[in-house]
């Protein structure tokens, strides 16, 4: 890809989409990718849908570098069907016991998964999107919980702004340590992923000097 970017021109660059990785089985070869499917919105949704054996994708990764401390006293895990994989695979992966309250926002209750659980110590609240912007649902349920108290490691991933949204809420109202907050927006409203990625930086860049006070 390196090479594409740096000797063609962009509209001949192959289009890319990002995922987490849901499983992998390296015995049988077998990779594991969710894909939320909006009809015959969007680029990735409506190719898995038509996906058949023996058709060719060509995968760059992984990358990301969160995974749950062991040595959280609790665990905040909060975003949407974009971060539903991250999530599931967050909670296989937490210590035994560990505690940890879970914010999955999706449609309705008939996009809830069963497959995702979690241990004794995991609270899982499915959060009901209904006719509500992407993201409002959300921000709401989590700002009405009261945190535990003790170091809380956080992961919030989703729709931009209400990721931006709880990152305030968390690290400024709750004040929350930076450093143990893992908080991205996957994608936009109204943006493709092209356009988000193309902005992101700039994005995040406001976003840092707006909790600092330094005008952007």
């Amino acid at each position: 890809m390196e090479q594409v970017r740096a000797e063609l021109p962009p509209d001949q660059w192959p289009v890319t989409r990002t995922y987490t990785v849901r499983g992998w089985d390296p015995v049988a070869g077998e990779l594991t990718i969710d894909f939320v499917h909006h009809g015959d919105q969007g680029l990735a949704g409506p190719w898995a849908a038509a996906a058949r054996p023996g058709d060719l994708i060509q995968f760059m990764g992984p990358g990301g570098g969160y995974a749950p401390r062991p040595d959280a006293d609790w665990h905040l895990l909060a975003g949407d069907e974009a971060a539903l994989p991250a999530i599931a695979v967050t909670l296989e992966k937490l210590p035994a016991g560990a505690r940890a309250l879970v914010f999955v926002e999706v449609a309705g209750p008939e996009e809830e998964q069963a497959e995702v659980v979690g241990g004794p110590g995991v609270e899982l609240h499915w959060v009901h999107r209904g006719d509500a912007a992407p993201g409002e649902a959300l921000v709401a349920a989590v700002t009405a919980t009261e945190l535990p108290s003790g170091a809380g490691h956080v992961f919030v991933h989703g729709e931009a702004f209400a990721v931006r949204a709880l990152r305030g809420h968390l690290r400024t109202t709750r004040g929350l340590d930076p450093e143990w907050t893992s908080i991205s927006g996957y994608w936009r409203r109204g943006d493709t992923e092209d356009r988000w990625q193309a902005t992101k930086k700039e994005w995040n860049a406001a976003i840092e000097a707006e909790e600092s006070g330094v005008p952007s």
